[in-house]
């Protein structure tokens, strides 16, 4: 599945004003190095949430897979230590250190006691500016990265995915696999490791949240022990890209007694004026809640599946309205008929005002709140970074989300919504349902 994270990040960020004691503070080291940071010093403990933009979208044409693999490696030793050293440094620690990339960035997440600052910090500081990329280590997690890709395979939501990526992003980072192919990853060296290294790990495009036990000056001098050593920028960024998604079906013969649909058309970007009337009309099309219309017309009223589901993917170079499905071999086609007049119903009629209301119900909290934790907030703080929200936004985000009108969402559902623009990649044996 074409992975995005910002409709959890806005399902979290939604949660948070339930939590006054949200205080969002920014911090600047005195090497010039911007953190955003909520003190909480109830706990002896700190979590921490690094990011650098571009992850694995800036691996080299010919180098695909080269950030994935390089990331999978920065927990395997560092310093003086081999890999077998690092990982009982941070148990003895009790630190916990998570190393990850995808097409918007490489992150890094740490968790640990206030009482073990100092030997946690430097020890994080190693694993960031010191990797050893022992041949062995490359050699073992290349194996384990081969044999994801191996499974991967074989996986029709992997299939699928792959294949309305290629499709709508041709040779564009976005439209080529992160983790690389077999043929790309058993050729990358240890020197490509260390490019990719250099190139991804710099200072401006490093976005910081910490949250727990730890003051604004400790935290300054944190973010120069941990990142001042690192090059100052790395290459370009790739382009933007519009999407290539025309209106259509795409099969993929997979043999498999259910069939998996990814769907898509074109997006809305974050930035746009009419983003939150986007995601309210997502929210009632088909956000993720049982009460959704996708939900209702494919599942409850004809059984078709178990889960249906839509989203706004919208990222930093591209953006796209996804929506995912899976059903039997021979009633996959019907499914896809009834999201298509469901799609079409949308773009013509709009929302009602109860769906609305609903909708705004759930984004601004009176569901259960879900997200909670230092962990947790240090993402979101992070986030609200990567998508350029000010600092305030927490504190303005469900009245941004009251102020959308019902004329607003009906506005933007008959401009947004493509039905005719909608593509459908099938893997599976669906019955009655071609290529076109």
């Amino acid at each position: 599945m074409i992975r995005f994270a910002t409709a959890l990040f806005l399902g979290a960020a939604a949660a948070l004003p339930a939590r006054a004691e949200v205080d969002i503070q920014s911090v600047t080291s005195d090497g010039g190095i911007t953190a955003w940071l909520v003190e909480e010093h109830s706990l002896p403990f700190v979590a921490l949430e690094i990011a650098f933009r571009g992850g694995t979208s800036l691996d080299a044409v010919d180098k695909r897979g080269a950030v994935n693999l390089m990331t999978g490696l920065l927990e395997e030793g560092s310093g003086d230590l081999g890999a077998r050293g690092f990982a009982r440094a941070t148990e003895a620690l009790a630190t916990s250190f998570s190393f990850d990339a995808n097409a918007q960035e490489m992150s890094i997440s740490a968790r640990f006691l206030t009482e073990n600052f100092d030997a946690s910090v430097a020890l994080l500081r190693d694993a960031i500016q010191a990797p050893r990329f022992d041949e062995a280590d490359i050699e073992r997690v290349r194996a384990q990265v081969l044999s994801g890709l191996s499974f991967a395979a074989k996986d029709p939501n992997e299939i699928a995915s792959k294949t309305f990526a290629a499709m709508a992003y041709g040779d564009h980072p976005y439209g080529t696999a992160e983790e690389g192919t077999p043929e790309s990853v058993a050729a990358l060296t240890r020197d490509d490791l260390l490019e990719a290294h250099k190139n991804v790990l710099v200072r401006d495009r490093v976005l910081v949240g910490a949250v727990g036990d730890i003051t604004p000056e400790q935290l300054g001098e944190l973010l120069d022990v941990l990142l001042s050593d690192l090059p100052e920028s790395g290459p370009m960024m790739p382009p933007k890209v519009e999407p290539m998604i025309e209106g259509g079906t795409t099969v993929v013969d997979f043999e498999t007694p259910q069939s998996v649909a990814l769907f898509g058309q074109r997006g809305i970007a974050l930035d746009d004026p009419d983003y939150f009337a986007a995601v309210l009309l997502n929210q009632v099309l088909g956000g993720g809640s049982f009460e959704s219309r996708l939900m209702q017309e494919v599942r409850e009223k004809r059984g078709l599946t178990y889960g249906v589901y839509s989203y706004l993917a919208s990222r930093d170079l591209a953006n796209a309205f996804m929506g995912q499905v899976s059903s039997g071999n021979d009633r996959i086609g019907e499914a896809i008929s009834v999201i298509r007049d469901e799609w079409r119903r949308a773009a013509s009629e709009g929302i009602t005002a109860q769906e609305l209301q609903d909708a705004k119900t759930y984004l601004t909290g009176a569901y259960p709140l879900r997200f909670d934790g230092n962990g947790t907030i240090a993402g979101i703080l992070v986030g609200m970074q990567l998508i350029n929200l000010d600092i305030d936004y927490v504190k303005t985000r469900n009245e941004r989300v009251e102020k959308v009108t019902l004329d607003d969402v009906r506005r933007v559902a008959g401009e947004l919504m493509d039905p005719d623009g909608l593509h459908f990649v099938v893997v599976g044996k669906p019955v009655g349902v071609v290529s076109e």
